[in-house]
């Protein structure tokens, strides 16, 4: 997603040039060499071995390769035949890819595919000749895929010009790792799918993954498409593009490493430290319906399941088995997917008592407690009144379903028989059903996963399919506000003053810088006893005893900002009343402007204890009322928010408006590299922010 120069200068054209790179008219390959240990060995025998009837053009310093005649260079190889060349491929050292492009551009090459290594991933100065390539590159108007990359691939093109044999299919696979693809490839084909696309993305220099990702929104050989990226750089395009993708029916999923990463920023405020770059791809994934992955083999599995077009509305599961132990463990795994496993109640009860009989426990896990190998349309039967069911969103059969047949081959045609009914009743309805079971090669096993529905030997991966099943939800788009006038002071005063214009509420207070000034403030009758100081200038008020609750009149008062001055000699102290948080529970809301996806806001429980409750959720801004309220939900605390143990349900509606106006304040104000409310306290008869911080960026471009 890198583009070294401003996007609006590049955008121009792209569409055109990317129709060049899949369906080139002809092809050069620069640098092509007999040694089959080189790239432009194996590449150009890839391009000559394509029955797609195109000319490929040898561009080496020797007379033939690979029986071929060659050419000196791209231009002289465009005068042989007499017209431009569409796409080169660039095999050549780094130390003359600058002197390959130039010539590519000379001859009015219109895209470029850089197998060529040794430029910005090895230094400052790789970089620099890389920077210089791609500047005549777009001096020219030719565009590059790479540097550093494996090449590409169109099958419903016949391009062939990546090593390895890719099996044919309908998903683009866009990878910064050309190794893993490979991989992947191997991993498809054992589940019946194949490739449509495969473009290795390098360095992204030029083009990047959202170009790409764009260019698959109307191709008609593409039906999904998997993304494998370890640097999401021009994120709100990645999220604009998904969304694209998404409308024109074709599910992304993404493969992205990180999960495991600290917040290990130099981040100033709680919310910078607590916003990994991991949770921001995550809220990417909700905003533009993303499925994200964790390694390959889940990759291969979700996109088996998205073929189907039926989907989880919710994260309620039903587990139906034959055996207690089963069960149970499915319970566990599906918890631990983010998944519920709610009891059933009636009419469903009573269905299932009819369907199944009075022997089986139905509490969920529905558990036919032997009656399954006595009676296989049992299986059926209750499949088909769980799929029906409005109480839940999928369908779990974990167990022996499948392998009755090797264990008894008596059994084989009743269990093929209760599979085919399986398979009707699912394929009528928009409920999911996915299956565990001990032998995923049965016929019945067979019967199941050719009608759409997944089959697995592992319990885990049939609950990843379920989680990676889920709609997203859908909020709907807010509009971005216009740039707001940029804030140049970051005092607490100002920060308080910031979030107040934008209709956040918070307790009276005065900033005084003196005696004097504060004698002023407690005789104006603004302020009511209790009282707070906060000793300012401090990124941290409460570190080293910067603030001093309780003060129950104008002695303790002034005791105390006589003691706050010399000990810490703030610059001012701000004078506050106190607000009463009896029955309230404290948050902390915040933005942070990543630097590749903007502006993001976050929550969490806590307040000042966030850290140590480590409950934060965050999402691109701006947000909604209405996101945020979903935002606040998804907290593992949020039943804290909804009311428990007798507490009362704080004012969510209010608490969730507070949130959407950080997230329009954090858009507005691009100057700003962290902003934070915290704490905020969240009563039943609304909200108020107790404290306030904004960090101005180093560079507010």
């Amino acid at each position: 997603m890198r583009r070294q120069g401003p996007p609006e200068d590049h955008d121009d054209g792209v569409p055109d040039r990317l129709d060049a790179l899949f369906a080139p008219r002809s092809v050069a390959v620069v640098g092509a060499s007999n040694d089959p240990a080189k790239w432009g060995h194996i590449i150009a025998r890839r391009a000559l071995g394509s029955a797609a009837d195109r000319p490929v053009l040898l561009v080496s310093r020797s007379h033939e390769v690979l029986g071929r005649a060659t050419h000196p260079s791209v231009r002289a190889a465009a005068a042989a035949v007499g017209h431009p060349v569409d796409l080169a491929v660039l095999c050549v050292p780094a130390t003359g890819f600058v002197a390959a492009v130039t010539d590519a551009v000379d001859a009015g090459v219109r895209v470029v595919v850089a197998i060529t290594a040794g430029l910005s991933e090895t230094g400052p100065e790789g970089a620099a000749r890389e920077a210089e390539a791609v500047a005549v590159a777009r001096a020219g108007g030719t565009a590059i895929v790479g540097p550093n990359c494996l090449g590409v691939v169109d099958h419903t093109s016949d391009l062939q010009l990546a090593p390895g044999t890719l099996p044919p299919g309908d998903v683009a696979v866009l990878s910064q790792s050309g190794n893993l693809v490979l991989d992947l490839a191997g991993l498809l084909a054992d589940r019946g799918l194949g490739i449509s696309r495969f473009v290795s993305l390098g360095n992204q220099a030029d083009l990047g993954v959202v170009d790409f990702m764009r260019a698959c929104v109307d191709h008609d050989g593409t039906r999904a498409v998997a993304v494998y990226t370890e640097d999401a750089v021009d994120g709100r395009g990645f999220v604009s593009a998904a969304r694209a993708l998404a409308a024109a029916g074709k599910p992304v999923v993404l493969l992205a490493p990180g999960r495991s990463e600290t917040a290990a920023r130099s981040a100033i405020s709680h919310t910078g430290s607590l916003t990994t770059s991991s949770m921001v791809i995550d809220a990417a994934c909700a905003a533009s319906g993303v499925r994200r992955v964790d390694h390959l083999a889940q990759l291969a599995d979700l996109l088996v399941a998205l073929r189907s077009p039926r989907r989880m509305r919710g994260r309620r599961v039903a587990i139906l088995t034959d055996g207690g132990g089963h069960g149970a463990v499915a319970a566990e795994v599906l918890s631990a997917a983010a998944l519920d496993t709610p009891s059933l109640a009636e009419p469903v009860l009573g269905e299932l008592r009819s369907a199944l009989g009075p022997h089986p426990s139905l509490a969920n896990p529905v558990d036919l407690a032997g009656a399954g190998e006595r009676d296989l349309s049992s299986y059926a039967r209750g499949v088909r009144v769980l799929v029906d069911s409005d109480q839940v969103d999928g369908v779990l059969l974990t167990g022996y379903f499948g392998g009755y047949g090797a264990w008894d081959p008596g059994m084989t045609g009743a269990e093929l028989t209760a599979a085919h009914e399986m398979a009707a009743a699912v394929s009528g309805g928009t409920t999911p059903l996915v299956v565990q079971t001990v032998d995923p090669g049965s016929a019945a096993s067979q019967v199941l996963a050719e009608a759409g529905i997944p089959v697995h030997r592992d319990v885990d991966r049939a609950a990843a399919v379920l989680a990676g099943l889920v709609e997203p939800a859908r909020t709907g788009d807010v509009a971005v506000p216009d740039p707001a006038p940029p804030v140049t002071d970051a005092s607490y005063a100002a920060a308080r003053s910031l979030f107040a214009d934008a209709g956040i509420a918070f307790p009276s207070a005065r900033s005084v810088a003196g005696p004097r000034e504060l004698e002023e403030a407690l005789a104006s009758g603004e302020i009511g006893y209790p009282v707070v100081l906060k000793a300012t200038g401090r990124v941290h008020k409460s570190d080293g005893g910067g603030v001093v609750l309780g003060l129950a009149d104008r002695t303790e008062v002034l005791a105390a900002h006589a003691d706050l001055v010399d000990r810490l000699a703030p610059p001012s102290v701000s004078v506050e009343a106190m607000a009463d948080t009896s029955g309230g529970t404290e948050l902390i809301v915040g933005a942070v402007r990543d630097p590749r996806f903007g502006p993001v806001v976050m929550v969490g429980l806590g307040g000042v204890l966030t850290e140590v409750l480590d409950d934060t959720r965050c999402a691109l801004a701006p947000v909604g009322a209405a996101a945020a309220r979903d935002l606040l939900l998804s907290l593992q605390g949020a039943p804290v928010l909804l009311g428990a143990r007798g507490r009362p349900p704080v004012d969510l509606d209010a608490l969730a408006e507070l949130v959407a106006r950080v997230s329009l304040v954090a858009t507005a104000h691009p100057e700003l590299a962290e902003l934070e409310l915290n704490p905020v306290l969240a009563r039943p008869d609304g909200v108020v922010a107790l404290d306030a911080r904004v960090v101005l960026a180093e560079d507010p471009s």
